[in-house]
């Protein structure tokens, strides 16, 4: 779709506001699993709207094929480049910085996603979805940006719950997996274009040795004190960390439910398991042949898709 340019503060985007940037000479808007949500414009100062984007002004833009256009607020203009000028926007959640929260407690993270709202110093047009159930104490200490709240710090809900996030407008949906695996597979020769693998041990952990305080000097530990991952023998060798479970409880553990919490710890936070990244690149959809045409469409941010490049043995 052509970018739409609208007036600051706009919150309907049912017109064409100011006016449809057709003059643009690039539009890209690059959004990260539970990152960076962000649009850049390439604009020529010779453009009929040139006059009319300004700090803090908003820009309608589709993330993706098959995505609902998007508001993103323009927070940096550029000096010409021979008669370009670069626009920098931020996805329209990212105004949540700027809305504080007062503090308050939650035991799930349905109550925690409501509290925001409820407890939102300002006026706060956000509203919050999640299809998660998961329990768990948070807390908002002091008083702190709703965004903050949401996850990037320790103790977020994101840090506490887990979860994909999806911003779509004025709503903030924290799903168990916002994305699905559809079938698609990339194979070399096929529709990849490039392809990179690394895999690294030095962030990874093989054990924990859980525990539980009072911060007071009562200490409950298991009688084993480590658990071990499975796969630890493929390590040369241990790499084991504490790990204080203390915010887990409400009251003094026993040992069995001390263990089954350790052991959600571990299997929440993939313990005993290698970092491995792929960067990989497939053909545009245009130049996709084949049935697969119509799965490449279909793959959005946070799907999953299988890989394949015998060269260099991997799936």
């Amino acid at each position: 779709m052509i970018p739409i340019l609208y007036e600051p503060k706009t919150k309907k985007f049912d017109s064409n506001g100011i006016g449809r940037l057709s003059d643009a000479v690039s539009c890209t808007v690059t959004e990260a699993r539970n990152g960076e949500y962000e649009l850049e414009v390439q604009y020529p100062i010779t453009g009929a709207y040139y006059e009319e984007i300004k700090l803090a002004s908003v820009i309608l833009a589709q993330p993706g094929d098959g995505r609902e256009a998007q508001p993103f607020s323009v927070y940096k203009i550029s000096r010409p480049i021979r008669g370009i000028v670069t626009v920098y926007a931020q996805h329209i959640s990212y105004q949540m910085s700027y809305i504080p929260c007062t503090p308050f407690k939650a035991n799930s993270v349905t109550d925690a996603l409501a509290g925001l709202k409820n407890n939102a110093a300002e006026e706060c047009p956000y509203e919050f979805w999640t299809d998660k159930t998961t329990g768990g104490n948070f807390e908002v200490t002091v008083p702190s940006s709703i965004r903050s709240r949401l996850g990037g710090v320790e103790g977020s809900i994101l840090d506490v719950y887990g979860g994909e996030y999806e911003f779509d407008m004025f709503t903030v949906r924290l799903w168990k997996a916002r994305g699905a695996d559809k079938g698609v597979t990339l194979k070399y020769g096929k529709n990849i274009t490039d392809l990179k693998q690394e895999e690294a041990i030095s962030n990874t952990i093989t054990g924990i040795y859980p525990y539980w305080t009072d911060g007071q000097g009562k200490l409950v530990t298991l009688p084993e004190k480590i658990l071990t991952s499975d796969t630890a023998e493929k390590f040369p060798y241990p790499r084991t960390i504490p790990v204080d479970l203390t915010s887990d409880f409400e009251e003094q553990p026993d040992v069995d439910a001390l263990r089954e919490a350790a052991y959600a710890y571990m299997n929440s936070h993939d313990i005993g398991v290698p970092t491995v990244s792929i960067d990989v690149s497939f053909y545009p959809i245009e130049q996709a042949e084949g049935e697969s045409m119509a799965q490449l469409q279909a793959v959005q941010l946070c799907d999953t898709v299988t890989v394949e490049y015998e060269k260099l043995g991997v799936k």
